[in-house]
């Protein structure tokens, strides 16, 4: 009989154990590099900004949930807000006394939601609607509901996501799962909503992430990552094309007219179920090294405060200002230069109409001069 010891094991199990042994090694010591590099270059970032704008519109590094104003009679709509950011969010909202929508796949696990939220806030007043970001049919339909039934629409925070499957994962609509997921989905979301969200002179709150700057391009000639694809790659494209939705967004609503607020957040590096849920040696550092992370409801802050925060503005972009942007005090985030791009953004803008089947109004020459550069 084989023994479990590695004295006793033949020299062919020692030579596999070893091996298995330093691939977890290797594994963790990759992963480590990955942070690492994020946090260059989010320094980076940091030395090339000009402290000038940052400085103008900074919010107080102190605010967070508490800060929160009275949200009667306001509504909002969250995106995946059954877990992790988008629940921390929804529970704030909530607790302020706005009406929440959260939309999600999982009927049951929005029971769940709305029961814990009930439980911290007894009256409050949420309610669940199926959403799948990756099926288009799905989107329009639930905006469809939305039109018809709510009176107003306040909020949208555009916050669901997919991070990094290992193989390549397509939409109900054939396209890479995270392109669909995390970024037109909620196009065509915002879009179909617009008439509703203009109405109140909303907020839409569009989540990006640090990935955005790190590596993060839009590839144009394969958006769909259908020549090689790679994870990482792909999820750091669909979270910079959320960034650059949201300044695109606001520059359109300028130049139109159409009164909305479009803001950007990122939760710096949080530790929510898309993280802590996923394998391999990715999964092990994040479950195991709980210091490089920040609780959701700390990574919601920049969320509420785009959300709430009467001195939140349009077109800007927070998060946390600590460790390189993967955690701390609230503060404006750094916008990568792939992101301030206009011929890149208008152009990613005019494929997502045509992939989503949606339509924003269209601007005259004149408005777009204007209100694009």
């Amino acid at each position: 009989m084989i023994q479990s010891s590695n004295i006793n094991a033949t020299p062919h199990l020692r030579s596999d154990r070893r091996a298995a042994g330093m691939a977890r090694r290797d594994g963790v010591v990759a992963m480590l590099q990955r942070i690492g590099l994020m946090a260059l270059s989010a320094v980076g970032l940091v030395a090339c900004s000009t402290g000038g704008s940052v400085a103008a519109d900074q919010p107080n590094a102190d605010w967070g949930v508490k800060d929160i104003p009275s949200q009667q009679g306001r509504v909002f709509l969250v995106t995946g807000g059954t877990s992790g950011i988008g629940y921390e969010s929804a529970k704030a909202l909530a607790a302020a006394g706005a009406q929440v929508v959260i939309a999600a796949r999982g009927a049951e696990r929005g029971a769940q939601a709305i029961a814990n939220i009930r439980q911290a806030t007894p009256d409050a007043r949420v309610q669940f609607q199926e959403l799948d970001l990756g099926d288009l049919d799905s989107v329009h339909a639930l905006a469809a509901r939305l039109n018809q039934t709510l009176p107003r629409l306040d909020g949208l925070i555009n916050n669901a996501g997919l991070m990094e499957p290992p193989q390549r994962l397509v939409s109900a609509d054939g396209l890479e799962m995270q392109f669909a997921v995390n970024y037109l989905g909620h196009f065509a979301l915002t879009a179909d909503l617009l008439p509703l969200l203009r109405k109140s002179q909303a907020r839409v709150v569009t989540l990006s992430s640090i990935a955005a700057a790190h590596g993060g391009q839009i590839h144009l000639q394969d958006l769909q990552f259908e020549r090689e694809y790679d994870a990482a790659q792909a999820y750091s494209q669909s979270k910079l094309a959320c960034l650059m939705f949201a300044l695109e967004l606001q520059r359109r609503s300028d130049a139109a007219g159409w009164g909305i607020q479009s803001i950007a957040t990122h939760p710096g590096v949080s530790r929510t179920n898309l993280l802590a849920e996923r394998g391999g040696m990715s999964g092990f550092v994040r479950r195991n090294l709980p210091f490089l992370f920040q609780p959701a409801p700390a990574g919601a802050v920049p969320t509420l405060y785009a959300a709430t925060a009467t001195q939140a503005r349009g077109g800007q972009y927070y998060g946390p200002t600590g460790l390189m942007e993967t955690r701390g005090p609230l503060g404006l985030a750094q916008v990568p230069e792939a992101a301030r791009d206009a011929r890149v953004s208008n152009q990613l803008w005019l494929i997502s109409e045509r992939l989503s089947g949606t339509g924003f109004p269209s601007l005259s020459s004149d408005g777009a001069r204007a209100g694009m550069h």
